[in-house]
Order: structure tokens, then C-alpha cells, then sequence
């Protein structure tokens, strides 16, 4: 069988039901799964065809089973199948197929599981994205995490992936952050104001007080001297610096959340700018075209039920037809005073991408952003018109940080919230990468840093790591004794892994052969936490075999006294490791080569 053990299954199983009952439709078929068997006694695998089957065919679905039972049993590379409970059929491979993963899984490396499910379709992420008005905190990490685990989870299916960060550098946020940088001005230059007296007397007030925005005060004044200082702080006198403050400190924020990106592995291939795109003129032509095409209208939304949203106004406004692309309601575009809305802006940048010729659109959103899908993912339909363009949204929920049985404090440098630095101080990259990742996305979740840089099973991340160190160092061991022969990957691709019968020594087998599917259903479903939950099954099947080598002598995986089970376990123990690598590389996670 090929690497994709679980699709070629697939494929028999499909074969052998045609074959049988031929005609069933596409819609049909195409639910139907092969999945790993949780119970060992139950087979290997199983199948729901008989269930699926069952309606189209107006036949009992145990009926089908039987019938498709007896058709793959009779097959060469399946042991036994029968049928169970309301329809489905189990399987039981023969040996030689779980035997024939280890080479495959040793001769294709990291690139094992690797498929072509994407190919020829071009796909955008856009993820993190925060306001450049600080240093990125916890509350973007997690969507940061997953969209970064997910842009290289849909790589390695075949995707043709660029990953985005839209910069929201236009708006009331980025003039408080320029009032806030010109208060660290003032300061550098030794002003007389208290903090009060000049919160009090700007039009913003002092929004960002972090103490990363210090050095940017004295940078300021270092460049310019007093030259910006002006008379004083009304809004006519803020044109004197408001654009050269403004423009400095989104470069210098930008910088910031470059930095801490990194700290997490985490490059961006594309910036797009929301001035740059409101400077081109791209809003207004967007919003033209949809007026072109009669999708907008002057209008007054019918008053809300329970919360008022912030885009409401009880007067006319401009209002885009929503609701004929599945919106509750339709929505406004332009302000009754003219002005464009957030949404108006979202749409533009969304027009963008589509010119860019992305077939597919994912934006990781927080899940306060939960009310904006339905009318970005209708703005989306009406602007994709014949490229076939589509959206997705990926939401996270919040993320709590818990010390000592207590939600952290925030953090000093940053101001209000925890930064991100301070998160991957206390527990290191890997395990903010991988400890996020061990819920799905939608779910809130509590990250406990205690147990985050435990050493016990607990701590998913040491869990995982552990076994791949291990893994490591009886291969160490083994290339050491000359006795046992080469022990590269590519030589213990060609050796024979017969002897490999021990329940758990199959079992491990069985779980690595299930790489391929597992990543094709993540990436399907666009939920990279099913990584993190399949690799630590894995190490918990390999820690499993690890101690029942203590209690058996004749399955530990080096034994002076017999070279060819050594050997094949040897096999077993590397392709083991190079799943967990491959897994890792996705999550982007560091596998580490013994623990200390």
C-alpha cells in the first residue's frame, strides 16, 4: 500500500461497494470514511460505507455490511473484516501492511503525510493583525498561534499559502497612539505638565501609557530637538507635528510586533497597509463599483433588539444590500455625515485580496469579531463574482493566564495586558506554540504556566519532546555498536520488520500510519489543534513501548543477543521520530535532541 495507508483503504472499501451495489451517487460516497479503530479488539480500522450507503440503496444497513464484509476479507492485504453494531465493518490488515509503513515513512523523511489536496489553489492568511499601538499581548497570541499553524499545515497538504498581517494604521487609535508618543516627547524635553493636565487637555486623552513608548519619546526628541514642542495642545496646533509623530510611531510599533512575532517563529510574507489603501482611493472604488452594480442605497436601519452595535445611527445612511448574500440585516458603508465605516474599509481590503487572485480567504479573528462574519462573508460573495473567491473565518476565544492558581498580572513594560514577551520569558516559545494548540481554536481555555514548563505527562509540550528525545538517544546509543550495522535512516528503510508483532510495537505502527489522514483532516477542517492532540498520543504509545521494554527484557529496543529485532525495532524507534518531527515543523515547535 502507498504512504496514505488510510486513503488507499478508503479506495478498497469504495472499490468493493461498487462492486456491489454500483450507481451510488457522488454525495454519497463521498462521506464515507475509513478511522482508526480506539479499541484494539474491534480491528484496526472501520469503515461507515454500509451506513452511508443504506438510504440511497433502501436497504437495512446490516444487510450491506455483510455483503461488503465478506468482499474485503477476501482481499490479499485484509486479514479479516466484519460487521459491527448498526452497519459498520471492521478491519483487521494483515502484518505485512502495517510492516510496509515503516520504510515508506524512513524514505519519504519529514515530508512523510505530505499530500497534494491543495494543489493549484492559492490561499491567504491573515492573522494577528493588532492595532499598531503597542507591543503584541495575549490577547492576540493564541490567534496568532493557530493562524501560523495553520498556514503551515495547509503548506504541507499541497496549498499554495501567503501569510498576511493587515496593519490597521489609520483611525482614532492611531491618533491616540500619537498623542500618547508626543506626551514621552514632552517628557524628554523636560515638560512641566503633569500626566493629568496633558490627558486633560488633548482631544484623545493618554490611551497608550505603557513604558515601551518611552524610548520613542526621547528619540523624538533627539531627531527634533523643540521643533515640535508647539504653543500648546489644541488640535490646530497638533498639525504642527500630528502626521510626523503619527508616521513614526506606526514604524516604530511595526518594528515592535515584528520582534515578538519572531520570538515566536512567526514571519509574515505580506503587510498591506489600511492608509495605504484608504490613500489609493481603493475604499471609494470598491464602494463605486457596488453602487455600479445597485448593491447600495440610502436608507435608516430598523432599530436593533438588546445591545446597540456601534455602527447604528437612527438616521439615513448609506447601506450595502447584505441580506442578498445571507446577512441578517443589510449594513452601512457610509456615516449619515459622509464618512466611511470600519466595514466600508474591510471591504476594500477584501477587494484587494480578491485582485490579487487568492481562490480562498481566512481571517483568524478574536471572538468578539463574532458578529462581523456574516456581513464580511456576504460582502465577500458580492465582490467575488467570477473568480470564485470564498472566506472563511477562523475564531479564537480567549485565552486566560494562570500563575500560582491566579490570573496573572499585567505587564509593567506593556502597560494593561500581559505582552507576549512576558509569556514566552516564563515558559519559552515552544510552549506557547504547542500549549495553544491543544484546545480548538473556538473554545476558551485556561494556560497554566506552571504546568506549562512542568516536567510531567500534564505538560503536553515536555510530553512530546520527551519522546522524541528519547527517541534520539537510542539511536545515539545504537549508532555506537558496530555490531548492529548501519543505523541511517536509509538503511533501516531496506531491512526486514517482521519480527515487529508485539501488541504495542503495532499499535505505535498503526498510530504513525495515520499521519497522512490526520493532517488531510486538519487542513480540511482548518483546525491545526488536532496536531498537538495527535502527537501526544503518539508519545504516549511510544512511552508506553519504552516501559514495557523495562518489564520485558526481549522488547527493549536494544538487545546485544538479537541483531535483527534490534534492528527493526531500531526502525520502528526512527520512523517514530520523524513523525514527531514532521508534526513539530507544523506547529512549530523545536524538537529537541535529549532532555536536560
Amino acid at each position: 500500500m502507498s504512504e496514505n495507508l488510510f486513503a488507499e483503504l478508503r479506495g478498497i472499501v469504495l472499490t468493493e461497494l461498487a462492486t456491489l451495489h454500483p450507481g451510488l451517487p457522488e454525495d454519497a460516497l463521498s462521506r464515507i470514511e475509513i478511522t482508526l479503530a480506539r479499541d484494539p479488539a474491534h480491528g484496526d480500522a472501520a469503515t461507515n460505507a454500509a451506513l452511508i450507503a443504506a438510504r440511497p440503496l433502501g436497504l437495512p444497513p446490516r444487510e450491506i455490511a455483510a455483503g461488503l464484509a465478506v468482499k474485503l476479507a477476501a482481499r490479499e492485504e485484509i486479514a479479516s473484516a466484519e460487521p459491527a453494531g448498526p452497519g459498520f465493518v471492521n478491519v483487521t490488515l494483515d502484518h505485512t501492511v502495517w510492516h510496509a509503513q515503516l520504510p515508506a515513512i524512513l524514505r519519504a523523511g519529514e515530508a512523510y503525510g505530505a499530500s497534494r489536496i491543495g494543489r493549484g489553489k492559492r490561499v491567504n492568511i491573515e492573522y494577528v493583525s493588532a492595532n499598531p499601538t503597542g507591543p503584541i499581548h495575549v490577547g492576540h497570541t493564541r490567534g496568532t498561534v493557530v493562524g501560523d499553524a495553520l498556514a503551515n499545515l495547509l503548506a504541507k497538504v499541497g496549498y499554495e499559502v501567503t501569510r498576511e498581517f493587515y496593519m490597521n494604521d489609520s483611525g482614532a487609535q492611531v491618533i491616540a497612539l500619537a498623542w500618547s508618543v508626543y506626551w514621552r516627547y514632552l517628557q524628554a524635553l523636560g515638560t512641566t505638565l503633569t500626566e493629568v493636565e496633558f490627558a486633560a487637555a488633548t482631544p484623545t486623552g493618554l490611551q497608550y501609557g505603557g513604558a515601551y513608548l518611552a524610548p520613542l519619546g526621547n528619540t523624538l526628541a533627539e531627531r527634533h530637538g523643540a521643533a515640535l514642542a508647539g504653543p500648546g495642545l489644541t488640535v490646530a496646533e497638533a498639525e504642527l507635528w500630528l502626521d510626523t509623530v503619527r508616521d513614526f510611531a506606526v514604524a516604530e510599533m511595526m518594528t515592535l510586533i515584528r520582534e515578538d512575532l519572531a520570538a515566536l517563529g512567526v514571519h509574515h510574507d505580506v503587510f498591506t497597509s489600511e492608509g495605504a489603501l484608504i490613500a489609493a482611493g481603493k475604499i471609494e472604488t470598491a464602494l463605486d463599483d457596488l453602487a455600479t452594480r445597485g448593491l447600495l442605497y440610502e436608507g435608516v436601519l430598523e432599530p436593533p433588539k438588546g445591545k446597540t452595535p456601534d455602527d447604528w445611527e437612527p438616521r439615513e445612511q448609506t447601506l450595502f444590500r447584505s441580506t442578498e448574500f445571507g446577512d441578517d440585516v443589510d449594513r452601512p458603508v457610509r456615516k449619515s455625515d459622509g464618512s466611511n465605516t470600519y466595514f466600508a474599509n474591510d471591504i476594500a481590503y477584501h477587494v484587494d485580496k480578491i485582485a490579487r487572485g487568492f481562490s480562498l480567504l481566512i481571517d483568524v479573528w478574536g471572538a468578539d469579531h463574532g458578529g462581523h462574519i456574516k456581513r464580511m462573508q456576504a460582502a465577500v460573495a458580492a465582490l467575488r463574482g467570477g473568480t470564485g473567491a470564498s472566506l472563511e473565518i477562523v475564531l479564537c476565544q480567549i485565552v486566560r493566564i494562570m500563575k500560582n492558581g491566579q490570573p496573572m498580572r499585567m505587564s509593567k513594560r506593556a502597560g494593561t495586558y500581559i505582552a507576549l514577551r512576558d509569556l514566552i520569558d516564563e515558559v519559552g516559545a515552544d510552549a506557547v506554540r504547542f500549549i495553544m494548540l491543544m484546545r480548538k481554536s473556538d473554545a476558551q481555555m485556561e494556560f497554566d504556566l506552571d504546568a506549562a514548563v512542568a516536567q510531567t505527562r500534564e505538560n503536553p509540550v515536555f510530553y512530546v519532546q520527551y519522546a522524541h528525545a528519547r527517541c534520539r538517544s537510542v539511536l545515539r546509543a545504537a549508532a555506537e555498536m558496530p555490531e548492529l550495522g548501519a543505523t541511517g535512516d536509509a538503511s533501516l528503510a531496506e531491512i526486514d520488520v517482521s519480527t515487529l508483532t508485539a501488541p504495542e510495537e503495532l499499535a505505535l505502527i498503526r498510530r504513525l500510519a495515520s499521519w497522512p489522514r490526520l493532517l488531510e483532516g486538519a487542513a480540511l477542517a482548518r483546525e491545526p489543534h488536532r496536531l498537538g492532540f495527535f502527537l501526544y498520543d503518539v508519545a504516549g504509545d511510544f512511552h508506553a513501548l519504552w516501559n514495557k521494554g523495562r518489564e520485558d527484557a526481549n522488547l527493549r529496543f536494544i538487545r546485544n543477543d538479537a541483531v535483527a529485532e534490534t534492528r527493526a525495532r531500531l526502525a520502528l524507534v526512527a520512523a517514530t521520530a520523524m513523525v514527531i518531527r514532521s508534526g513539530l515543523a507544523v506547529m512549530g515547535v523545536t524538537p529537541v535532541e535529549e532532555m536536560r
